[in-house]
């Protein structure tokens, strides 16, 4: 029988006395962090002081006793960090696995975009990532995606308009509405777009942005319509920019792009309120081996920024920006969220609260509990898979196709002329593009240089932004062998060659993550990587994540997508 309002109401009441109890001392708190050395983000200074914690929340700083007490005599704490931008997706691990790495690294609180889950699954993937992550210990809040497609060149698995979001606003997780990618949309008025920006507006949610380089009138045009950050500045000057006009930086520091470096010198008193950090992907190796918010915050304070204003960056600039008012601070009422360091110089994390809770000591994270997602979401997340089996002559064709060439170190190509055949002794190999959503039989074909392989093929299903397959071979026969695999897989990495699997990685979530540990599923990653390059590819070529980017058709200068090889610049197909 559910609780009724009188009896939900009186139950609040009693926590509140709880809390001004514990709080004015009257009573013991919950959990008393004593002789605490703590980051203080409103006096940008480190305070002295017990810190005592009831029902979840920090009620008082000074002098008190608790039920659970620590001794943090010569450690320092920290609130709880939070990622301002991240695709969970790209850890290939599911949110749960995504909670267990990260908040050994003191990540409290991410705000996510299930852009990649919505191009497989529409809103059905939205309502997916709802529901696994409810309840877990690192507070996952979503941002609505504003591109499914991310273009119209795309074959996605949805495409979700205004109408299709706007019942997601009134989740209590759901902050507002991600990346607006269609910048070039904004600018012209298109309804699409700026329908998607109006609704958001009125529902009073935040909107933010994903505009590289623009600058000038058209920045003026962007920023106007309503979009209040972004995460795509590469140097300090197009942060300037944009942070003069009033919009809010993401400084970025992922696996695929990191911008720390050049956007450090936005560390400082001038600046820094203005900035929050975010990965926007992070990889399993990254994550194992560098870490997550914890990370950036290390490599800022190398690079010379003060250390609390490094750590104010990690957590309260984004809990200010997204309305999350009860945390990224160690203050009265707000959540019992805390990182526990040695110093500012080693920067070792010891024990991490959520909520008062001793969540990780010394590296290793506490059982809890699991959300339920239900069967139909799960069952529709683990067959998205919609395609006739692949046979080498869906890959020929003897017309001339465009030559992609690859750029050594960057995700960018050019223009390397036609082909009408495999040349491998030349570094010419078939690439091509498989669409799985809806059994259309499109099948785009081109030729891509640079990448190296001599024999075999390599596949995979994370093919940005819309996670069609792409294949690339060194024959059109180990073309539709390594996708066909991929398929029956559900999703995943193959590397084929001479008739059998070499190494594989299942992502059967989607096509685009695993329900297995991050460290299997990073074991099984190298695996694939180190088997990709036994045939051939190039060492300073990440096979994947390559491939993954080389189907996106907004990076020039071209792509292939389902319906061929496409020229970014010139938006023809050759």
């Amino acid at each position: 029988m559910s609780e009724s309002y009188a009896g939900k109401i009186n139950r609040k009441l009693l926590k509140k006395r709880r809390i001004i109890d514990a709080a004015a001392g009257r009573e013991p708190a919950d959990l008393v962090l004593k002789n605490t050395v703590y980051v203080n983000v409103f006096s940008n200074e480190l305070c002295h002081g017990d810190i005592a914690v009831a029902e979840g929340l920090i009620v008082g700083m000074g002098s008190y006793s608790g039920k659970t007490e620590y001794d943090c005599t010569g450690k320092i704490v920290l609130p709880g960090f939070l990622d301002a931008h991240i695709h969970l997706e790209s850890s290939l691990v599911s949110p749960q696995e995504f909670v267990r790495a990260v908040l050994p690294h003191g990540t409290t609180t991410v705000v996510a975009d299930p852009h990649e889950i919505a191009n497989v699954m529409g809103t059905d993937g939205i309502e997916y990532m709802l529901q696994a992550t409810e309840g877990l210990p690192v507070d996952v809040r979503l941002m609505l995606p504003s591109c499914v497609p991310a273009t119209p060149l795309d074959e996605s698995g949805a495409v979700l308009d205004y109408r299709s979001l706007d019942s997601f606003y009134d989740h209590p997780r759901v902050q507002g509405l991600a990346e607006m990618m269609n910048f070039v949309g904004i600018i012209a008025g298109d309804d699409q777009p700026v329908e998607k920006i109006v609704a958001a507006q009125a529902h009073h949610k935040k909107i933010d942005g994903h505009a590289p380089d623009l600058q000038g009138n058209d920045l003026n045009a962007y920023i106007a319509a309503g979009v209040y950050s972004d995460h795509e500045c590469h140097d300090f000057q197009d942060a300037l920019a944009k942070l003069e006009r009033g919009q809010f930086i993401m400084i970025r520091e992922g696996t695929a792009a990191r911008n720390l470096e050049a956007l450090a010198p936005l560390l400082c008193g001038k600046y820094a309120e203005r900035c929050m950090f975010c990965t926007d992907d992070k990889h399993p190796s990254d994550l194992l081996e560098k870490g997550h918010i914890d990370y950036i915050v290390k490599e800022a304070i190398r690079l010379g920024a003060d250390p609390i204003t490094a750590v104010k960056v990690a957590c309260h600039n984004a809990a200010r920006y997204f309305l999350l008012n009860n945390r990224g601070a160690i203050a009265p009422g707000y959540l019992g969220d805390f990182v526990i360091i040695d110093n500012f110089e080693h920067f070792n994390i010891e024990k991490v609260f959520k909520k008062g809770e001793l969540m990780v000591e010394n590296g290793v994270v506490r059982d809890f509990p699991l959300p339920r997602v239900e069967p139909y979401l799960t069952e529709r997340a683990h067959g998205t898979f919609h395609l006739q089996t692949l046979t080498p002559q869906d890959f020929e064709d003897h017309r001339p196709r465009g030559i992609i060439g690859m750029v050594p170190g960057e995700i960018t190509t050019v223009d390397a002329g036609y082909s009408d055949r495999i040349d491998v002794e030349y570094d010419v190999l078939k690439i091509a593009v498989v669409e799985r959503h809806r059994n259309t039989r499109h099948i785009g074909v081109g030729f891509l240089q640079g990448y190296g392989l001599k024999s075999g093929a390599v596949a995979t299903s994370i093919s940005h932004d819309s996670h069609n397959i792409i294949v690339v071979g060194a024959s059109e026969a180990a073309c539709a062998a390594a996708a066909n695999r991929v398929a029956e897989l559900n999703g995943g990495i193959v590397v084929w060659d001479q008739g059998e699997v070499k190494a594989e990685l299942p992502l059967p979530i989607a096509g685009i993550m695993s329900g297995e540990p991050l460290e299997r599923v990073n074991e099984q990653l190298e695996a694939a990587k180190a088997a990709a390059h036994a045939l051939g590819v190039s060492r300073g070529v990440d096979p994947f994540m390559t491939l993954s980017f080389m189907a996106l058709p907004v990076i020039p200068s071209l792509r292939i997508t389902t319906r061929g090889v496409f020229d970014v610049t010139s938006q023809s197909y050759v």
